[in-house]
């Protein structure tokens, strides 16, 4: 029998699953980091702000630190082919699971990027020959690759600007970026930058701790979500949950089934949902990207597109109580810092209060002079 939970019992256990009820402390943001999947890094500082919106007193230079002197985050072409930060203590189960990727070794992906599975193969192997103990650019990795392969050709495969041919170096461990040059990107090998050996556990294994990771950041969570956040068929993603056996349990959300880990949904039906709850959430943050895209309980379906909007792009969300509720932007202009925010309908007293305080929170990270505006 499923388990019954209301709307505002599943968001509030998602939201203190997120650390957006209690926030952390910055000495727990690798701990955040892990919990909600990584960060997606496609804009870094939407990686920083999302941090932001979870980690009490962040210092702007901490996700720096931790990438490029501690090396405590990871940066890397990981779920979906995007960019994420994943810590670097758990890389190698990333890795594991993203092992399993193969999309790219498709007759049609092949046929698009003009490459052959076997030609394919061994760029994968020459790129991770050639960032062994050292970072190098765009352009010093295509023209290594062309050395080592000798084939002159593979260069402009490399250091072509959208990156199709590094992904599978990266979802292979073979390829993680480094420290820019100036306005130049920096690629390395994961193994080299972290200084020990990468040790991936079973493919199936990893794939299973990678679901229990989709489930504990956005159960309750259906085989479709499931699919879109891993990308692949939701044929697969059904498997996927169903490898995990006793460990999930089946629940029903005011009629609207889904799947968590048992023990996160016994936590679920014990949830005290809080009565006014507000946040800003950055572009690309994790809590709307492994949003259920059509519950109406988490965004009114009027107003998708102004959350998920074309070529992949993520709105800034206003979150009250667990729904996207509008959308916002910043702006810096010298001193001045300008945030707007667009409700998708009237507020009470309370939410604007407490969206207000948000903006000077983040004024408090990003410095400046806040001129605060609504719209619509």
């Amino acid at each position: 029998m499923a388990i019954e939970l209301t709307w505002r019992q599943a968001l509030t256990w998602r939201m203190r699953r997120h650390y957006l009820i209690d926030r952390a402390a910055p000495s727990e943001m690798l701990q955040v980091t892990a919990r909600i999947g990584g960060l997606h890094a496609q804009v870094m500082s939407s990686a920083e702000l999302t941090l932001h919106a979870r980690v009490e007193g962040l210092e702007r230079e901490a996700v720096a630190r931790a990438l490029w002197e501690e090396r405590s985050l990871v940066k890397l072409w990981a779920m979906r082919g995007t960019l994420h930060l994943l810590p670097a203590a758990e890389l190698d189960t990333w890795l594991g699971a993203l092992a399993t990727y193969d999309h790219y070794l498709k007759p049609a992906w092949l046929r698009a990027f003009e490459i052959t599975e076997e030609q394919l193969e061994r760029l994968v192997d020459v790129i991770g020959a050639a960032l062994d103990g050292r970072p190098l650019t765009r352009e010093e990795l295509g023209a290594a690759v062309a050395r080592i392969a000798g084939e002159p050709e593979l260069a402009d495969k490399v250091q072509g600007s959208w990156g199709p041919y590094l992904k599978p170096a990266s979802f292979r461990g073979r390829l993680c970026f480094g420290p820019s040059e100036g306005q130049k990107v920096t690629f390395t090998r994961p193994d080299s930058w972290l200084g020990r050996e990468l040790t991936l556990p079973e493919p199936a294994e990893a794939l299973r701790d990678a679901t229990r990771r989709h489930l504990g950041a956005f159960g309750p969570a259906g085989r479709a979500d499931l699919a879109r956040w891993w990308s692949v068929q939701p044929a697969r993603a059904g498997r996927m949950l169903e490898a995990l056996g006793d460990e999930i349990a089946e629940v029903d959300v005011e009629g609207t089934p889904g799947w968590m880990l048992r023990e996160h949904a016994e936590e679920a039906a014990a949830e005290e949902p809080p009565e006014r709850l507000v946040r800003l959430l950055p572009g690309f943050d994790m809590w709307v990207i492994g949003a259920a895209r059509d519950a109406a309980a988490l965004l009114d379906p009027a107003e998708k597109k102004r959350v998920y909007r074309n070529q992949g792009w993520i709105s800034p969300v206003l979150l009250v109580n667990g729904r996207m509720d509008g959308v916002w932007k910043h702006e810096r202009k010298g001193r001045r810092l300008t945030v707007t925010i667009e409700p998708f309908g009237k507020l009470p007293k309370w939410a604007r209060k407490e969206a207000e305080a948000e903006a000077e929170r983040l004024r408090a990270f990003l410095g400046g002079e806040l001129e605060l505006s609504w719209s619509g």
